[in-house]
């Protein structure tokens, strides 16, 4: 039996690659078909590979792309060969703690307090930019396959603005993707005022958004693939610690505002206060590895090793395995996630 669901792709760097392993075991999967993708950054750089892909050579089409996105990010010719080097390395969230102690304030961090991306000049270039122009944008905008939202952050009034369907360019990836501290603001022009907006990453004001996931002809059903961990127990004291958690916190705070959001209207729903149809009564659903993610940090995110993509890779097809064990039953029944407990 098919089972339709809609996902929603986290941001996160070079962590990105974890949702790289998750979508490439959920394309394997001939019994769910996508819907609809909304991404934010590397969320986003995702969302348009799997969709270029599809529209290609369907489920396969998809995951070979995706490959080819992530070996140009690690800069290499084929991840595989890291396979073997990674048995005789030591797990990634230790070498991440090894670095963090040989330097306890990365150069990147230090830079950013005193540089600007607009101090560079005409020496200034994007490095993610040959790697979204490589994407064939008639293909990430074409009309099979699943439907496309794209969330950035618009500087001048800090709302989000989400582009959807043929809006989605090379430019609105690198919008989605763009750090403020390390690139320079991507400027659109807003094809009904004339005017010129300035963007910056979507992770500020929706990591990733959900609301557009919420059209009636849509399923009921969005799966969150969660890269930022929402909860780390130990209390961080060290400057590299702080700055990670604070990284973290907030740019998970905006799926977390939403995720209150649902589960308020389930509760008028199941309640009786609002009747059933007015508004949808969505079903979340989430793979993550907090087990994995808290062992790493902020550092790793703009530090895309091989070593790094390719343990990541593993990782969430793993994770993916594990959620459709465990829930796949439940896809399109009901919600994995106990909303009113996450808030409670």
């Amino acid at each position: 039996m098919t089972k339709r669901i809609n996902l929603a792709l986290q941001g996160g760097g070079a962590h990105g690659a974890f949702t790289w392993g998750v979508l490439d075991r959920l394309l394997q999967d001939s019994d769910i078909e996508i819907a609809a993708i909304s991404g934010t950054s590397a969320g986003a750089l995702n969302a348009a590979a799997l969709k270029a892909g599809w529209s290609e050579g369907g489920r396969q089409g998809a995951r070979v792309l995706l490959d080819r996105i992530w070996h140009q990010v690690g800069a290499v010719h084929d991840l595989r060969l890291t396979g073997w080097i990674a048995q005789a390395l030591p797990p990634v969230g230790m070498l991440n703690s090894w670095a963090e102690a040989l330097m306890p304030v990365s150069p990147m961090d230090m830079a950013a307090l005193v540089t600007s991306p607009y101090q560079y000049g005409a020496l200034y270039r994007n490095p993610l930019e040959p790697v979204v122009r490589s994407l064939r944008f008639d293909q990430v905008c074409a009309k099979d396959g699943p439907e496309l939202h794209i969330a950035a952050t618009n500087v001048r009034s800090g709302k989000i603005r989400v582009f959807s369907g043929s809006e989605v360019c090379c430019e609105v990836i690198l919008a989605s993707a763009c750090l403020p501290t390390l690139f320079q603001a991507v400027e659109l022009t807003d094809p009904k005022t004339g005017e010129v907006e300035a963007f910056w990453d979507g992770g500020y004001t929706g990591n990733p958004a959900l609301f557009p996931l919420f059209d009636a002809h849509l399923p009921d059903d969005v799966l969150v693939v969660n890269i930022n961990p929402l909860r780390r127990d130990s209390i961080p004291q060290t400057a590299q610690e702080i700055q990670n958690r604070i990284n973290e916190i907030s740019f998970n705070s905006s799926l977390l505002r939403e995720l209150r959001a649902i589960a308020f209207v389930k509760r008028l729903i199941a309640e009786g206060r609002m009747e059933r149809g007015s508004m949808k009564d969505v079903l979340i659903h989430m793979i993550a590895d907090d087990d994995l993610m808290t062992t790493l940090s902020v550092t790793s995110k703009v530090t895309p090793t091989p070593y790094l993509l390719h343990s990541l890779k593993i990782a969430g097809r793993a994770a993916c395995e594990r959620f459709l064990d465990a829930h796949k039953a439940d896809l399109n029944i009901s919600a994995t996630v106990d909303l009113a407990a996450m808030f409670d």
